[in-house]
């Protein structure tokens, strides 16, 4: 096992080196090179043949790896024809008998009451990125909102710049194309972080596509739109040093923090969760008490987690140098992501015959919470390896529930830090 993981690595260290003579042609991304935002991104094709194989490429494969009864949407499938070029979603649909009724899953009172944080907290904004158009993207918002008693949007325009609680930004410009997939991933992700934050304006940023040029550029627009405090990623790729080299200085704004979801492919690491540049979010099982306190937690056993191949260890991971060693590891933090102890979404874009209430969970779901968390926590870092040296230097503080139990990949929760849950999930905002 160690001498694997010493392969391993010292493999790592030779590609990443390799990517780096490559610059700036080191990339992947689907935009055909050029620029995003004013920064180089030149495809090279020597740098993008360095990703690694596909690794899961059927929905029925995530569900036995899982265990659960999930639906697993089209857009969560990763496909060999992705690898270097697109982004999946990283969010699993709960497969119940009473599917698209009313609210399932955790509300959000339950998870305040649960994680230890004011209802009626967020300022400023929160800005989450996804890839093309969701076309029921404001009702669905205000149907939710309205469910669970949160600020809901008055404008009749997704659009509208005047807008207050909710609008839509089209990353480039024009209105993308509708995708259903992407849509309940948005749905996820402006839902849950409104509700976590229901005083934080919500900006839903729309990529022209799912490829990570696009993806990068909406990141771009997402960080300076105003008000932003943090910007939510939950979208994934299997990690390359090409991305690593290419994308993680988009990752960057003083003041605001980049949140990821850390991929729902046990074991293995996804981009952008292991750059250093975000702050990467693992999902846990939650379990409450008859009052809806929180009883205990468990890593969910889906999280992808591990040491990446290609990002070295950053400072704010020196205290666990003796875990990850040269190269970064994720999670960071944690917080539900299990679907079988999901969250109620609601989304009437139907797709795959799925629409109406849902509980969804997945990586997906942790990002926009933890996030939301940060806002309500009001937390104001100048950057993402900023807030993290905070987590990190308060683990085995009260601040975190400290995730003992559970496994993802073969990797396990313990006591202080570990891959599945990093330093544990909130237990209250003094953490952030």
């Amino acid at each position: 096992m160690l001498r694997s993981m010493v392969h391993r690595r010292l493999v790592g260290l030779s590609i990443c080196a390799l990517a780096l003579l490559c610059q700036p042609g080191c990339g992947g991304g689907g935009g055909g090179g050029g620029s995003v935002g004013g920064l180089p991104v030149a495809p090279d094709p020597t740098c993008s043949a360095l990703a690694p194989a596909v690794r899961l490429v059927t929905a029925a494969q995530i569900q036995a790896r899982l265990h659960e009864n999930i639906i697993v949407p089209a857009t969560s499938i990763e496909h060999a024809s992705d690898i270097g070029i697109r982004a999946h979603t990283n969010h699993l649909i709960l497969a119940t008998t009473s599917r698209g009724v009313g609210p399932q899953g955790f509300s959000p009172s339950g998870l305040d009451t649960a994680y230890n944080v004011p209802s009626n907290g967020g300022a400023g904004a929160i800005a989450l990125v996804d890839a093309f158009n969701y076309p029921t993207s404001l009702n669905d918002f205000n149907v939710f909102s309205t469910q669970f008693g949160l600020p809901t949007e008055t404008s009749s325009d997704a659009t509208a710049p005047t807008n207050t609680a909710f609008r839509v930004v089209y990353a480039p410009g024009s209105k993308p194309s509708d995708d259903g997939g992407w849509a309940q991933e948005a749905a996820l992700d402006t839902q849950w972080a409104h509700a976590m934050a229901p005083k934080a304006k919500i900006y839903l940023v729309e990529a022209a596509s799912a490829s990570l040029d696009d993806l990068a550029h909406a990141a771009n627009v997402a960080k300076a739109l105003p008000g932003v405090k943090q910007v939510v990623m939950s979208f994934g790729a299997t990690e390359s040093a090409c991305e690593f080299a290419t994308y993680d200085k988009f990752f960057l704004q003083n003041g605001v923090t980049f949140y990821s979801a850390a991929g729902d492919d046990a074991g293995n690491q996804d981009y952008p969760g292991e750059s250093k540049n975000v702050v990467c979010c693992g999902g846990t099982t939650l379990n409450v008490s008859l009052t809806g306190a929180w009883a205990s937690e468990t890593a969910w056993n889906g999280t992808a987690c591990g040491v990446s191949q290609f990002e070295p260890r950053p400072l704010f991971q020196n205290v666990v140098f003796s875990l990850v060693g040269k190269f970064r590891g994720a999670c960071d933090i944690a917080a539900d992501g299990d679907p079988a102890t999901g969250v109620s979404v609601y989304d009437s874009f139907a797709f795959q015959g799925v629409s109406g209430w849902q509980v969804y969970g997945g990586t997906s779901a942790a990002a926009p919470i933890l996030a939301g968390m940060a806002n309500t926590a009001l937390e104001s870092h100048p950057s993402s390896q900023a807030q993290n040296a905070v987590f990190y230097a308060e683990i085995g503080t009260a601040n975190f529930h400290d995730i003992t139990s559970g496994s993802a990949g073969g990797l396990n929760a313990a006591t202080g830090w570990d891959f599945p849950t990093g330093v544990g999930s909130p237990n209250g905002l003094g953490g952030f």
